[in-house]
């Protein structure tokens, strides 16, 4: 069975397609959340496009760029540019906050941001852990190369390639730079799967699948590039057991856990980003 998702553009002070979740699947595998941000630029000397001090619970962040760059500072003291190419992982357990910035020669350039940001929800006996963040530059990332396609093996092993990044739950993450014609199949035994088209179109187990949309599928992808040169991702991973929850920013098995985590924040029981003081309030 598979269940073809269309995107919804969201303003998160520059253009998003919203993948994840959605009133028809919350999930795929423990993929909970997925932002196709950009491509956007910024004026130079100004904060358009910062996304302000924030907090998480019980999820790890995974930002990947196409192009551009992110500055992410953190409650734990960490200051990481963000690249094309790398994997940046935060962990944020029992709770972190973070902000995300324009570099100023991103702004001063025009280069454009383009990228995803994914939010993975945690096994219910990690969703208290500690924080933690993990940078794996994009030298670390193995690649596979066969006619027409460069596949960046970003989490878990396909086609013999395995990935350094270490997640909390079985995880496949793959981006396909394809030239027209070039075909990709993987099979990953009692994975949910689902192909995101972030540029061009694709023939995905015999269904169009046209850019910006999500095609949710089993464990078995194959996928036959259209047209120009297209990019595609698969993701997925083993199916997590129980429910989760959603508000804001917090990702939990339970509800009560949420409105506390919501209460922690509004009274200022969060660790803060060092030398960040204007934040996120908690929405209404």
């Amino acid at each position: 069975m598979s269940l073809l998702i269309t995107p919804r553009t969201q303003d998160i002070g520059f253009p998003v397609q919203r993948l994840l979740p959605t009133r028809e699947r919350q999930r795929v595998g423990p993929f909970i959340f997925l932002d196709h941000m950009g491509p956007a630029s910024f004026p130079a000397n100004s904060t358009a496009g910062d996304v302000r001090q924030h907090p998480h619970i019980g999820l790890s962040t995974v930002t990947y760029l196409f192009s551009g760059a992110i500055m992410h500072r953190d409650s734990l003291g960490v200051v990481q540019r963000i690249e094309p190419g790398a994997i940046n992982l935060m962990t944020a357990g029992k709770g972190i906050v973070h902000s995300e910035r324009m570099p100023a020669d991103i702004r001063e350039s025009g280069t454009l941001l383009q990228g995803l940001q994914t939010w993975l929800a945690m096994p219910t006996e990690l969703e208290e852990i500690d924080p933690a963040f993990a940078h794996y530059p994009a030298a670390e990332i193995p690649v596979c190369e066969s006619a027409g396609v460069r596949a960046a093996v970003l989490m878990g092993e396909v086609n013999g390639k395995r990935s350094p990044v270490k997640a909390h739950s079985p995880t496949t993450f793959v981006d396909l730079q394809m030239q027209a014609g070039a075909t990709f199949a993987v099979h990953v035994a009692g994975h949910e799967l689902a192909v995101y088209m972030a540029n061009g179109s694709a023939m995905v187990n015999d269904e169009l699948v046209q850019e910006h949309h999500l095609l949710v599928l089993d464990d078995a992808v194959n996928i036959v590039a259209l047209g120009g040169e297209c990019r595609a991702v698969i993701l997925g991973g083993a199916p997590l057991e129980g429910k989760r929850y959603i508000h804001w920013n917090f990702v939990s098995s339970s509800t009560e856990r949420l409105k506390q985590a919501g209460a922690d924040w509004t009274e200022n029981r969060f660790t803060l980003v060092p030398g960040e003081v204007d934040k996120i309030p908690l929405p209404g």
